[in-house]
C-alpha cells in the first residue's frame, strides 16, 4: 500500500505501470475514491504509467481538518507529483478533480504538459449554496442526500438496470464529514476562470450528455475559455462516464493521449 505523508494528512497513492510510461495523473471527483477509474483503465493504453490519490477524507486518506481549499488540494497533487519526481504529466480530473487539474497545471505549466477535464468547471456552483450543502451534511451525514445525488450522477438506466449501482451510494455515503464538507468549501471558493483562461497546453474536455451536477453547457463554457481545447459529449452518462461508459471514454482519452504525449 502506498501513501504519501502531508502536513495534515497520510494520503492513500497508488503508482502503477511502467516506471518509463508516459504518465497519467487521475483525480477524483467529490464522494468518491480512486477507483471510480477502475472499469476505465484496463481500457488505456498498456504502457502509461498511472498514478490516483484519493483526497483528504476519501477513501484511504486521512481527513485533515476542514475546511479545504482548492490551492491545498492542488498542492497535494503537486507533492504527489514531486514524490514520485514525475514529468511530462497529462492530468485528468473529474469534477472536483478537474478544478485541482486546472489550479495545478496554472501553478505549474513545466509539470502538466496536457488537460483531461471531465465533467467540471473553472467555477462550479455557489458559495452559498455549496455552504448549504455543508451545513445539511454536518447536521445530518450524507445518508439523507444520497438519492438526490445518485440521480445528478447517473442516468436513469443505470440507476434502475445496474446491480452495482448501489456501490456508488455505498462509496459516497461512506466518504467522511470532514473530506466531503471540507472539498465542498474548496469548490465553493474556487473561482479559476481567469487562470483557467491563460492555459496554453492540450486539453480535451468531456461531459456526460446527461450530467446532472455539472451540465453540458457549463463544461462547454469552461472548455470555450481555453485556446485550441477540445470538448465531447459523452453519450448516455451522466457525471461519471468513466464508470457509466467506459469504453466510450476510453476511446476518447486514448485518442486525446496518442496525439498529445507521443
Amino acid at each position: 500500500m502506498q501513501f504519501l505523508r502531508r502536513p495534515d494528512a497520510i494520503l492513500h497513492i497508488s503508482d502503477q505501470g511502467p516506471r518509463d510510461g508516459r504518465v497519467v495523473m487521475f483525480a477524483n471527483s467529490l464522494g468518491t475514491d480512486l477507483r471510480v477509474w477502475d472499469l476505465l483503465l484496463p481500457l488505456l493504453p498498456a504502457d502509461l504509467r498511472v498514478i490516483r490519490f484519493d483526497k483528504p477524507g476519501h477513501g484511504l486518506s486521512d481527513a485533515s481538518p476542514a475546511p479545504y481549499s482548492m490551492e491545498g488540494l492542488a498542492a497535494d497533487a503537486e507533492a504527489i507529483c514531486e514524490a514520485l519526481a514525475l514529468q511530462n504529466v497529462t492530468f485528468i480530473g473529474l469534477s472536483i478533480g478537474g478544478l485541482i487539474g486546472q489550479a495545478l497545471a496554472a501553478k505549474r505549466p513545466d509539470l502538466i504538459q496536457a488537460l483531461v477535464l471531465m465533467d467540471t468547471a473553472a467555477k462550479i456552483g455557489s458559495a452559498q449554496m455549496w455552504n448549504s450543502r455543508i451545513a445539511a451534511v454536518r447536521e445530518s451525514g450524507l445518508e439523507p442526500m444520497g438519492p438526490a445525488i445518485m440521480e445528478r450522477w447517473f442516468t436513469a438506466p443505470y440507476r434502475q438496470e445496474r446491480p452495482e449501482f448501489a456501490l456508488w451510494t455505498n462509496m459516497l455515503t461512506r466518504t467522511t464529514v470532514e473530506g466531503y464538507t471540507g472539498c465542498c468549501a474548496a469548490i465553493a471558493g474556487a473561482d479559476l476562470t481567469e487562470s483557467t483562461r491563460a492555459l496554453q497546453l492540450p486539453v480535451l474536455v468531456l461531459c456526460g450528455d446527461q450530467d446532472g451536477s455539472t451540465p453540458p453547457e457549463l463544461v462547454q463554457a469552461t472548455a470555450d475559455l481555453i485556446t485550441g481545447a477540445e470538448f465531447r459529449l459523452v453519450p448516455e452518462a451522466g457525471h461519471i462516464p468513466c464508470a457509466e461508459q467506459p469504453e466510450a471514454t476510453a476511446r476518447l482519452i486514448t485518442d486525446f493521449l496518442e496525439r498529445t504525449t507521443r
